[in-house]
């Protein structure tokens, strides 16, 4: 039996050594699952490595000057590497420790309302890997861009660190862009914003996309900031469809109780309007 059972009274309710443990066991399995993800990552590092310095080549190519990755300390290599598959290990283990988290919060929660955190749980990590891989696919056109600032005739030497960081924060502010529709349907379905709300405030979305995606992305070309703000806009797009559909039910169940829409209306009152 589940610490979350064991540890519940006759109400259903956990006491705080309860859910102190389950909280200890959830920590311990994700990370487990992160370990494993990085061993596995540690195993295909080189090849890893090779495509994290590829833009580094194609820009020392395309300038035909020294365009290389710097390791300033002997410990410098070794730390790279554990950094890197510590950060690959918790990518590919997103799943895992993302459910971890679902399964120490949906005890509290009814079979319905679980049902609802699986589901956004499913969206939120392919969601997060493409952002991530949509990053992956503009990193070589960013890099490019702020090594052509380098001087005429002179070498650039990027420290192994600071490169690993500027990747890490492009694929995270990517991948964290594109989880806004599932919080949008989240706080749908929580009842704490309606279709009718996001629809309204679609012009300051776009232009809180645009503003974040020039704040954000690493470049200050158009192109990369537009590559950002585009797809953020049309997951806004489609998480307002899916609100609008799931306020239509919503509307239709409160009707039937005899209860007035969301918007406050009740179904006579287009009719009394019109009379």
């Amino acid at each position: 039996m589940s610490t979350s059972r064991r540890g519940r009274d006759a109400g259903g309710r956990m006491p705080l050594r309860a859910h102190l443990l389950e909280l200890r066991k959830r920590l311990v399995l994700a990370s487990i699952g992160i370990v494993a993800g990085a061993v596995l990552a540690w195993v295909f590092y080189d090849p890893v490595f090779e495509a994290i310095q590829r833009p580094l080549e194609m820009a020392a190519t395309t300038r035909d000057e020294l365009v290389t990755l710097n390791f300033a300390g002997v410990a410098a290599p070794f730390d790279m590497r554990v950094k890197v598959t510590v950060f690959l290990g918790v990518i590919l283990s997103s799943p895992w420790w993302l459910y971890q988290l679902w399964a120490f919060i949906t005890p509290g929660l009814t079979r319905r309302e679980r049902g609802y955190a699986f589901g956004f749980l499913g969206a939120a990590v392919p969601l997060f890997l493409g952002g991530a891989l949509l990053a992956w696919y503009v990193l070589p056109h960013a890099v490019g861009l702020l090594i052509e600032f380098t001087p005429e005739g002179a070498s650039n030497l990027v420290d192994a660190q600071t490169y690993l960081g500027f990747v890490m924060r492009v694929m995270l502010v990517f991948g964290l862009a594109f989880l806004l529709p599932v919080v949008m349907v989240a706080l749908n379905f929580a009842g704490l914003g309606t279709a009718a709300t996001w629809r309204k405030g679609w012009r300051w979305a776009v232009m809180v996309a645009f503003t974040f995606s020039a704040i954000m992305t690493p470049t200050p070309d158009a192109i990369t900031m537009i590559a950002v703000a585009i797809p953020i806009c049309l997951l806004y797009a489609g998480a307002l469809v899916i609100c609008t559909v799931h306020d239509r039910r919503v509307d239709r169940r409160r009707v039937a109780a005899g209860l007035p829409r969301l918007d406050g209306t009740f179904p006579d009152d287009a009719d009394k309007a019109t009379a």
